[in-house]
């Protein structure tokens, strides 16, 4: 007997709608996850959020920090490395795995994805692919990452560019969609980005 209903208005018996229920459950918990860490992000205290971004499931190393009002989604699959700062009103797409490597700099209001809709897809279902972030790169304000990108050691991502494919270790990028510019001089970056700002 078929007495419940999908969206698209097909009818589901109980061992069909049971799995739909159940996600539908986990996810209204996710949101409400999302909700609170977005609260959490008016914290102006970084070792209190980074205690409670950690508890949620993000992977933070060492003397890294998150600045204020960053959002997330799916927390549990990203992983941040040592002496990383992210900076104020950032994205981070969890909904695959999300790396970004050790003293890696990334600017204010910088978008990184890894989940996007299949636009050929007859459901326009989404499909997922990992993003990762090597060390010592340097991602400008307002750049967007798109899903699947792997953005190399040392590489630059300048502002405002939309990353939607590999960038190669040391290049410097920017456009729409990002483009090489130039190379970084240094090939054996060993500095230390420190302390992030107090109550940012």
């Amino acid at each position: 007997m078929k007495i419940l209903q999908d969206k698209y208005e097909r009818g589901l018996s109980w061992q069909q709608a049971w799995p739909k229920v159940v996600a539908r459950l986990e996810n209204i918990l996710l949101d409400f996850e999302l909700l609170v860490l977005t609260f959490v992000g008016y914290l102006p205290l970084h070792s209190l959020r980074n205690l409670i971004y950690r508890f949620s499931g993000v992977k933070i190393g060492q003397k890294s920090a998150i600045h204020m009002w960053a959002r997330f989604y799916d927390p549990k699959n990203i992983v941040i490395g040592q002496d990383s700062i992210i900076g104020d009103h950032v994205f981070l797409d969890g909904r695959d795995r999300l790396v970004i490597g050790n003293h890696v700099d990334v600017a204010s209001q910088v978008l990184i994805y890894n989940s996007q809709h299949d636009i050929n897809s007859a459901d326009f279902v989404a499909s997922t692919s990992p993003v990762e972030i090597g060390d010592y790169v340097f991602v400008g304000p307002r750049a967007i990452i798109l899903p699947g990108v792997r953005v190399n050691k040392g590489a630059i991502v300048g502002a405002g560019a939309v990353v939607t494919k590999d960038v190669a270790e040391f290049a410097i990028v920017a456009g729409v969609p990002a483009v090489k510019i130039g190379e970084r001089k240094n090939k054996q970056p060993s500095y230390i980005l420190g302390r992030a700002r107090l109550f940012q």
